[in-house]
């Protein structure tokens, strides 16, 4: 048996725009019925989510079998969790809150078998080797596994270089809604302020030689970053999908205005 492709990694490395959507509802017939969109990816959210590595798994089963690539970012980079989604199949990770060029080498470092890293070692009983069945999965994972780290606070911004320089980090994605917080922006995460900060460091990321990425559901500050290097972005939430489209339908018949829409701040 081969061992899947991450089209993911390999089309960021190609320098292809990939354009995906939030998945935080935490269920696996949600995320099947994003999957048959033409969205090059989903995000599944355990950070902020209601997921833990059960609920992650039943959601990655329920993609398998379309073209969209599933990343999962757990609730903070510990080398054990990082262990147990790398084996329960995850091939992109996108670790959230890293602060400097040390944290990113120990994140690095856990999604590596010794004596690269730290991953510990159970193919056996692990989906992502569907338990020992993939050809040489010990020697071959490492390179269908991608590494995404998240950048969202104004220490991080000035670590970027550093961070961003990390060997076996794949690509850095911008947390807006953290960002304008710590900027003294809370809640602002279209200020342009923040815009900007982010335009700078999706260039000197790329500048590097790896990918930058961000969320954005503003459509014309998603199109400013795919504009200015960006090149994966989020530019939806399945939850506010959800909530708006509900109270606009509930407003055409209850005749009340729709125009108020619900913006995904807490991502």
């Amino acid at each position: 048996m081969k061992l899947p492709k991450n089209s993911f990694k390999q089309q960021i490395k190609a320098g292809q725009q990939q354009i995906g959507v939030w998945a935080a509802l935490a269920s696996a017939y949600s995320v099947e019925l994003i999957a048959n969109t033409e969205f090059d990816w989903l995000l599944i959210d355990s950070e902020h989510a209601p997921n833990d590595t059960r609920s992650v798994l039943t959601q990655l089963q329920a993609v398998a079998a379309y073209p969209i690539q599933a990343i999962v970012r757990p609730p903070i980079g510990d080398t054990a969790l990082i262990k147990q989604y790398l084996d329960l199949g995850v091939q992109t990770l996108l670790v959230p809150m890293v602060e400097d060029a040390e944290q990113a080498k120990q994140i690095v470092a856990a999604t590596r078998y010794p004596p690269q890293g730290i991953r510990g070692v159970g193919a056996g009983l692990a989906r992502a080797s569907r338990w020992n069945q993939v050809d040489d999965y010990l020697e071959q994972c490492q390179q269908e596994i991608c590494v995404i780290v998240q950048v969202e606070s104004v220490t991080a911004l000035q670590n970027l270089n550093a961070i961003a320089a990390v060997e076996g980090v794949d690509g850095v994605f911008f947390g807006p809604a953290d960002l304008s917080a710590s900027m003294g922006l809370l809640g602002k995460q279209n200020d342009k302020q923040v815009v900007d900060a982010i335009i700078e460091g999706i260039q000197l990321v790329r500048k590097t030689g790896k990918a930058a990425g961000v969320l954005a559901t503003d459509p014309a500050v998603a199109q400013a970053y795919l504009a200015n290097g960006a090149l994966f972005v989020a530019v939806g939430v399945d939850t506010t999908l959800l909530v708006n489209a509900a109270k606009h339908l509930c407003a055409t018949f209850k005749g009340k205005s729709s125009t108020q829409t619900t913006s995904p701040s807490a991502y």
